[in-house]
């Protein structure tokens, strides 16, 4: 058969149909034909020759099937670009507490090392103390022995010499010549004979080393404790009455429930919580956090006027469930006359109703004329609510340096702002983070003599020395304090540590060493209720405010209790958790009566002597105190959001 022939320039319909340029339509399963309908059910598009198979499925034409996935995969594109953002906030979040778990473990290794050469010191002191010790009682022991010794020695020897002597004379010929000898040798017998000898051991020979190791070795091996837990924000929750609603002067409480990730209950404590209860113009309300060591924590507060507040819960800085909570506080009587069972919250018959009166004390204008107010008045009042200079967020501590300076602690802004006595700003500092050198929630300031700016910050738990011009020196107190409040210095510059959630009184030197500590939680002379501030006074004593006693203490630097006064009330010298504390040249003592929101003055034997006139002017929760180089009182007027100063006739 002949073949057929093909130039190599020519082409058949069968070359031409497979070089041609498939359709964009072209159907996949039949070769050739253009698919112009879609199967909804297959989710594929369809051909002529495919419509058998789909015969009973729902049909859509194809261009309307791919402008309606094109649609909805815009929409998806949409909705997860919309999460780069969150995710982008997520990792810087992440990344800074990252940064933030870096700079703690290098700053916990230095505070291992350094601690570790300190015991080494101290182990090297003590150790050169007890061969001293050694040396001077084996020495004293020795030479009484040794005097002994040379006694017995020369005594033996003159009655040897002496008998010999004898025993020579004796053995010659009795004369005339040797009478006046033997008269000599009998003379010195008697003497000998009679002679006292200290033959009976004028020392012992006990020389022993009582070494205690047992519970040292223990002690060592228990020696320090990494504390950490795996609860996060998101997972944890709170409960409790105290979420929704509170009465007025009335102690309320929350129930916090720390979790993991995969929402278990976390079983330890330590996790660094923090709560505020706050209006809408901002914090007024710290309370106390009591950290029950099992995961679960208990935040009492007291709200000293009624209203709509927000409570906020945070765990490292992030809110919980459903925080901030909506909080309704009413008064004890509004309370007592509902029908909804909430009367047992109320006081007891026997109590005297403060609700009425609150609202005038709250605001510290008291106007009974039994009080003979000192006639100070509002010099001038500095600051708002807000982030920039001049501007505060729940500030606390108060101090005044004797080269007219006032120092605020502003808390939620996380820095210290300085001011001249006339209220001019100078200069604030301070960077928000949980390293050594910046502030995550500063509640006290002082100045040391050197002029070193002293810190307490009350979740970073430790206390950060500054320069006077804002530098970062040093910290001290990491790995003891709980919860540092309020910072005071005495007259030997020793830094003196309100610890407000350990309930302790720390006293360092400004080096870091711990001089003494004082105090443990209770309502005992000794014991403290979330102390908050301190002052010392010429007698180098500390004073103390007890924030939940509603009282103010007076110890000794060793701890020992001097004086108290103070209870709870609204009368002369009664206080509704007191705060800030200072003390004038002449021993009287300045109270920041935070629930009664004025400032009272006591002599320094803690007799009610007046208040200071804030009628112009209402408090509103002060919490630092402080007198400036000029004789006035600046006060914290944390609800306000400023700072006063008043004239003080002193």
């Amino acid at each position: 058969m002949e073949a057929h022939q093909h130039s190599p320039d020519s082409s058949s319909e069968e070359c031409t149909v497979l070089e041609a340029a498939p359709s964009k339509n072209s159907c996949l399963q039949h070769a050739g034909k253009v698919a112009d309908l879609y199967c909804s059910a297959c989710e594929c598009a369809l051909c002529e020759d495919c419509l058998p198979a789909h015969e009973d499925h729902p049909k859509v034409a194809l261009s309307q099937a791919l402008e309606q996935h094109r649609s909805r995969l815009q929409e998806r594109l949409g909705a997860v670009q919309n999460r780069l953002p969150q995710i982008s906030d997520a990792l810087s979040l992440v990344s800074e507490i990252l940064q933030q778990l870096n700079n703690q473990r290098a700053s916990i290794e230095e505070d291992i090392q350094s601690s570790f050469e300190d015991l080494h010191k101290q182990l090297d002191v003590r150790k050169s103390v007890l061969l001293m010790e050694l040396e001077v009682t084996y020495g004293l022991k020795q030479k009484v022995l040794q005097a002994q010794i040379d006694n017995l020695t020369r005594g033996d020897g003159d009655i040897t010499a002496t008998c010999t002597q004898t025993e020579e004379a004796l053995a010659e010929e009795a004369s005339v010549a040797t009478l006046e000898v033997e008269h000599e040798l009998e003379e010195r017998l008697k003497e000998l004979a009679i002679l006292r000898m200290p033959c009976q051991p004028e020392e012992n020979d006990q020389l022993d080393l009582v070494m205690e190791t047992d519970g040292l070795r223990k002690s060592i091996h228990n020696l320090g404790t990494i504390v950490t837990t795996s609860a996060v924000a998101s997972q944890s929750e709170a409960m409790g009455t105290g979420l929704e609603q509170c009465i007025v002067g009335h102690p309320a409480s929350v129930t916090i429930v720390t979790r993991d990730k995969s929402g278990g209950a976390c079983k330890t404590g330590n996790a660094i919580l923090s709560a505020e209860v706050f209006t809408p113009d901002g914090s007024i309300v710290d309370g106390e956090i009591l950290d029950h060591k099992n995961g679960t924590y208990e935040f009492v507060y007291t709200v000293p006027k009624e209203g709509n507040f927000s409570l906020a819960l945070r765990l490292y800085d992030q809110h919980i469930k459903g925080s901030p909570f909506k909080l309704t506080v009413t008064k004890a009587s509004e309370v007592e006359g509902s029908s909804d069972g909430t009367k047992r919250r109320g006081k007891s018959p026997g109590q005297k109703k403060k609700g009425s009166k609150r609202a005038s004390s709250a605001l510290g204008t008291p106007r009974r004329k039994t009080q003979n107010p000192i006639e100070d008045d509002l010099i001038f009042k500095i600051g708002t609510k807000g982030r920039n200079k001049g501007e505060f967020t729940n500030l606390q501590g108060v101090a005044a340096s004797s080269s007219g300076r006032i120092l605020i602690a502003d808390s939620n802004n996380q820095c210290v702002q300085i001011f001249s006595n006339e209220g001019e700003f100078k200069s604030r500092f301070g960077v928000r983070g949980r390293s050594p050198g910046q502030l995550q929630r500063p509640t006290g300031v002082a100045v040391h003599p050197s002029g070193d700016i002293i810190i307490a910050d009350y979740d970073n738990k430790w206390v950060s020395i500054f320069t006077c011009e804002g530098k970062f020196k040093a910290k001290l107190g990491s790995g003891r304090l709980m919860g540092p409040k309020g910072v005071s210095v005495d007259q030997n510059g020793h830094v003196i540590v309100v610890d407000n959630k350990a309930c302790t009184v720390f006293i360092f030197q400004l080096t870091g060493k711990l001089i003494a500590k004082f105090g443990s939680r209770g309502n005992g002379d000794k014991q403290f209720a979330g102390p908050h501030f301190a002052a010392v006074n010429k007698n180098n004593e500390i004073i103390v405010t007890d924030f939940h006693n509603h009282s103010v203490k007076v110890f000794t630097t060793e701890g020992e209790l001097v004086l108290k006064f103070g209870s709870n009330g609204e009368g002369n010298g009664q206080f509704n958790a007191p705060t800030g504390v200072a003390v004038d040249v002449n021993g009287n003592i300045i109270v920041a009566d935070w629930g009664n929101s004025r400032i009272q003055v006591f002599d320094g034997s803690g007799s009610f002597l007046s208040y200071i006139n804030t009628s112009a002017d209402p408090l509103y929760g002060p919490q630092g105190l402080a007198l400036t180089s000029d004789g006035h009182v600046v006060v914290a007027d944390s609800g306000n959001h400023c700072f006063k100063v008043y004239r003080y006739l002193q």
